[in-house]
């Protein structure tokens, strides 16, 4: 097992309450077609983590329940402290004590994403409040750092998913490449550490070509010559694994959203393709 700082992490309190879905008129897609779509925000009964992100009609479709706090200094901080895998608990409404887990972040709209079983799904309620156990931030694989940089994650999820090491580097197994030329909104980020940033996915003969289009909510993916250590840019040989967090989307410049959980500058993660590797598989709460 990969040695960490786990130990060392603090565990702390982050909240926000059920978000209303967020959209305005219509959504013009990359052809100039306007289109009335489902889009962000609310509770999504009828796709959640495992399902695909791309066999849908919708646009960033969030799988789950989306949550955020109104006052920014407030969700800034659930934004930046609340790691995939994470444990989530309802704590008011008729779903009160129900658990589910944090399954990325959606930058842009500064939603919290997390996933519940259906049946508690339905006693849900806008403007419910969900507390998350923080817990991750700061993880630091400690014979890699800081050539290899954690972030997003929960240590519990992170020693599920078998990553292997070999020739002082880690074997990462993954749904998919992603090509750095085919990332688009969200690069220039300032950080990494909150939101995500999107496959753009207008040429679908390469989307198809590349296999993207059968990505699920919640698979890993490797994104090549993309460095996220400390903001989201292009670099030669840099490396950075994502988990699939929204849906596709019809806007040009955008598709489904990656939230970062490990990067490296230097071409010391490698890729082992597993249609299977979605964190649904090794998360547990």
């Amino acid at each position: 097992m990969l040695k960490t700082n786990k130990e060392k992490l603090v565990m702390q309190s982050v909240q926000g309450k059920i978000h209303h879905p967020m959209g305005k008129n219509y959504r013009v897609n990359n052809d100039g077609e306007p289109m009335m779509l489902p889009a962000t925000g609310g509770i999504t009964y009828n796709f959640r983590v495992g399902d695909s992100a791309f066999d849908l009609v919708g646009d960033h479709v969030e799988p789950g329940v989306s949550i955020r706090n109104e006052e920014k200094i407030e969700n800034d901080a659930l934004m930046n402290l609340a790691c995939i895998g994470n444990k989530a608990i309802v704590v008011s409404g008729e779903a009160k004590g129900a658990e589910g887990f944090v399954t990325g972040s959606h930058g842009g709209i500064e939603h919290t994403l997390i996933d519940f079983d259906k049946e508690e799904m339905f006693l849900m309620a806008i403007d419910d409040k969900i507390l998350v156990r923080s817990f991750g931030q700061g993880l630091r694989l400690t014979d890699y750092y800081p050539e290899i940089k954690v972030m997003n994650v929960d240590p519990g999820l992170f020693e599920n998913i078998p990553i292997e090491e070999k020739d002082g580097k880690l074997i990462v197994p993954v749904a998919c490449k992603v090509p750095a030329h085919l990332m688009g909104s969200g690069v220039g980020s300032a950080s990494a550490y909150n939101g995500d940033y999107d496959i753009m996915t207008s040429d679908e003969e390469e989307i198809k070509r590349l296999g993207i289009d059968k990505l699920n909510f919640g698979d890993l993916v490797m994104i090549e010559n993309h460095d996220n250590s400390y903001g989201r840019t292009y670099l030669k040989g840099a490396v950075s694994i994502g988990v699939i967090v929204h849906s596709n989307c019809i806007k040009a410049g955008h598709g489904p959203g990656v939230t970062t959980i490990m990067t490296s500058k230097k071409s010391l993660i490698e890729a082992k393709i597993d249609s299977e590797s979605n964190i649904k598989k090794y998360v547990k709460v």
